[in-house]
């Protein structure tokens, strides 16, 4: 077995003392850990080793992302970014130059945000139609929970048309939009979607993440999409959930089968987003009079999936933003708990994606009954704050409350983070920086909690029970990340680049030769 030996300034781990820079691997587990002059010690021992020196490196856990979606996030890769689109005319001119340098071809577009525009108002249907020249266009708000599309892929979703979330001229949300979603990833030919999902994973290495949680489901994405995405083998492991509900044990487990799956959790819709006005609130939204968003699920069939998924020990979960949307699945969690048993409920460790708006008492109950908070800070990053769009849309005061990760951790409620990428980017250390740099100081969380919540909180959101996964101590798995730029923790700054990635023994990124 090859033996390998790393040595650089510091390791990342919460046990390790500021002279602890080094760590030994023997056949994918590390087999020690100490200081550098120890290391080369070891290095002179007469053993054969492979020794890798990093002056001013820093080694780190390898990151787990909580919360992706790979082939829409691939797919970026040669498709439209309109992030950086200011006003509707951008987005006009972007999908009327694509269409000129491929003709006939779907376009396929992400991340516009009308809020950010002047004016703030996306293209009209006609308009999008003219600049595409008539090919199917399928353009996903930031959020992903509304998107433009074109008449001629409505062509190819007819059942779009009147479906809630229909608008005849603008966006469509709710259930038209998961028509046309279908619609546009039906055009993707299996070529296609294999390629975006290794340039995504292959990107996710780059950036020193060696496990992605896929949030996988009938309304994001389909079964062939996440059964190509778990048979790829790219090194990078893919912890698979599927959101889809189910209503008896049997059902769960056959689900899990058909699915492959770890659970039935991730994206099952419970409401929708803050910025397409989906997310559902008890009161109604600052910025659209009696707006109170969509529930896509009621409390009744969210104890029953929560229940059945219990008592076939298979962790469920569910996509909740909105305050009103947490207070469905908390009354979903009280009737499980009396169906099976608080203990049954509390063993299979569901989880909750973004679980924005919680208050202290509801962040106690979710602990009480072992549920983990799956949950994304850069969303804080790029829409918290005085000006930000949480404040356009909720007013000052319940945009300060939002995404309040020390009230979770405080708790005791599991956190493990994520980026929803398409929705944020892949980046690990300004995930961490964004959990301890919170526009409310009030809901920020020490860089070491944050850090740990990035790592070793991703294995716990899996149901993985090796204490020692996402560590950096003896006999934990070999994965670990090399990085450049990055010092002490509270310092952590935007030029961390990093320089190898590793997984359980296994290189996926090595900087010096750029895979």
């Amino acid at each position: 077995m090859t033996r390998t030996l790393l040595i650089g300034v510091q390791v990342l781990d919460p046990d390790a003392g500021p002279a602890t820079a080094a760590l030994e691997t023997v056949g994918g587990r590390i087999s020690w850990v100490g200081s550098a002059a120890d290391a080369r010690d070891r290095a002179r021992s007469g053993e054969p080793v492979e020794v890798h020196t990093y002056d001013g490196g820093v080694v780190a856990p390898a990151f787990v992302d909580a919360h992706v979606h790979a082939t829409a996030s691939g797919l970026l890769v040669d498709g439209l970014d309109l992030a950086g689109a200011r006003s509707p005319r951008d987005v006009l001119d972007a999908v009327a130059a694509r269409a000129a340098a491929r003709p006939g071809a779907v376009i396929w577009g992400h991340g516009w945000e009308e809020n950010r525009w002047s004016p703030a108002r996306p293209p009209a249907r006609a308009e999008l139609d003219r600049a595409a020249g008539g090919v199917p266009v399928y353009l996903s708000r930031i959020d992903v929970h509304s998107a433009l599309a074109s008449s001629a892929l409505l062509d190819r979703a007819a059942a779009a048309v009147g479906a809630p979330g229909w608008s005849a001229d603008g966006p469509l949300s709710a259930d038209a939009h998961h028509h046309v979603r279908r619609a546009a990833l039906a055009a993707i030919d299996r070529t296609q979607r294999r390629a975006a999902q290794q340039a995504f994973l292959a990107d996710a290495a780059a950036r020193g993440v060696a496990v992605v949680h896929e949030c996988a489901g009938p309304d994001i994405s389909g079964r062939d999409d996440l059964a190509d995405l778990l048979a790829l083998g790219t090194g990078v492991e893919v912890v698979g959930y599927w959101g889809e509900p189910v209503a008896t044990a049997a059902q769960a487990r056959g689900l899990l089968a058909a699915t492959g799956a770890r659970g039935l959790a991730g994206d099952l819709f419970v409401d929708g987003s803050l910025g397409s006005r989906t997310a559902a609130l008890r009161a109604p939204y600052a910025d659209a009079p009696g707006c109170t968003g969509n529930r896509y699920l009621d409390a009744a069939t969210i104890g029953t999936h929560l229940a059945a998924c219990s008592a076939a020990g298979v962790q469920a979960g569910f996509h909740v933003i909105g305050d009103a949307a947490a207070d469905l699945v908390l009354d979903g969690l009280a009737d499980a708990a009396r169906a099976v048993s608080p203990a049954v409920v509390r063993a299979a460790r569901h989880r909750l994606e973004h679980l924005e708006m919680v208050d202290p008492d509801q962040a106690a109950r979710l602990a009480g009954l072992g549920v983990v908070a799956s949950v994304q800070p850069a969303f804080d990053a790029a829409w918290g704050g005085p000006s930000g769009m949480y404040a356009a849309r909720l007013g000052p005061a319940r945009a300060a409350t939002m995404n309040p990760f020390a009230t979770l951790h405080t708790a005791g409620v599991t956190l493990a983070f994520g980026s929803d990428s398409p929705v944020t980017p892949v980046d690990p250390w300004g995930t961490v920086r964004a959990a301890a740099t919170h526009t409310n100081p009030a809901s920020a969380i020490g860089p070491d909690v944050a850090l740990g919540a990035h790592t070793a909180g991703g294995y716990r959101a899996a149901g993985t029970d090796d204490p020692a996964a996402g560590r950096l101590v003896a006999g934990a798995p070999a994965s670990y990340t090399v990085w450049d730029g990055v010092g002490p923790l509270d310092g952590v700054t935007a030029t961390a680049r990093c320089l190898r990635t590793v997984h359980r023994g296994r290189v996926l990124f090595e900087a010096a030769t750029g895979r």
